[in-house]
């Protein structure tokens, strides 16, 4: 179902995203992989191409208009139009409590977790109404829906990515596209870096791996035009 699906998947570099676009790669699905540090891509389309599997990669920051733009227009010319996007793009930051919050963090962390998804968005939707399809899936976290401790401008930018999902989907339903927020709980991925605070690594042993939430994009992916999840979780079992 997504062989010759264009798929552009922003945050691909690492963790989920890499594990994503090497899942729909192996799909037979062209895919756009983009991130800000090229030569992790370089890496992965690497890998891909020894496996047999050719992709394209753009070094793109979600945090500039002009950039998603850009790369909008870039997978348009090499692949065609986006079907399904993936952003998985997100980061955090030691200094996440309030107390040493500032606002050039806040403003940061907003622009990575948040803003990146709507410029993306927008920049695609246009060609989606025109076809009357498309798939927009976006990774939040289980701290878009419950409040924990990774701090208020991650949480605020998780829930916003869940709301900018459902807002999406009601008033563009009637055009034929769908979205879904997929919210994980604790991932072993580069992320796990930025805490105050190492991860106990019995902790990390018993987290998700990026592969698991990299299946359940690529279930949720191969549903017919006629179904959606709007929001799903995907938690370790120990929780």
């Amino acid at each position: 179902m997504l062989k010759n699906q264009v798929v552009l998947v922003l945050g691909a570099s690492s963790g989920i995203g890499r594990e994503t676009a090497i899942q729909f790669a192996r799909e037979g699905a062209r895919v756009m992989a983009a991130a800000r540090r090229e030569d992790l891509l370089r890496e992965l389309r690497d890998e891909l191409a020894r496996e047999g599997h050719a992709i394209e990669i753009m070094s793109a920051d979600v945090a500039k208009l002009a950039d998603m733009e850009r790369l909008a227009a870039t997978t348009r010319e090499r692949l065609g139009e986006v079907d399904i996007l993936v952003y998985v793009s997100g980061t955090n930051v030691p200094d996440r409590a309030l107390k040493r919050l500032n606002p050039q963090i806040w403003d940061m962390m907003i622009s990575v977790n948040l803003n990146g998804a709507y410029y993306i968005t927008q920049a695609l939707l246009p060609s989606m109404r025109e076809r009357k399809s498309g798939h927009l899936i976006f990774i939040s976290s289980i701290s878009g829906a419950v409040p924990d401790v990774s701090g208020a401008a991650y949480q605020a930018a998780k829930r916003g990515i869940i709301g900018l999902s459902h807002a999406i989907r009601v008033e563009e339903k009637e055009n034929g596209i769908r979205t879904c927020a997929i919210l994980p709980g604790l991932v072993d991925t580069p992320i796990l870096e930025k805490r105050p605070y190492k991860t106990p690594p019995e902790m990390v042993a018993k987290a998700l791996q990026p592969c698991d939430v990299a299946e359940v994009i690529l279930a949720v992916a191969k549903l017919p035009p006629r179904a959606a999840v709007p929001e799903m979780q995907i938690m370790p079992t120990y929780l």
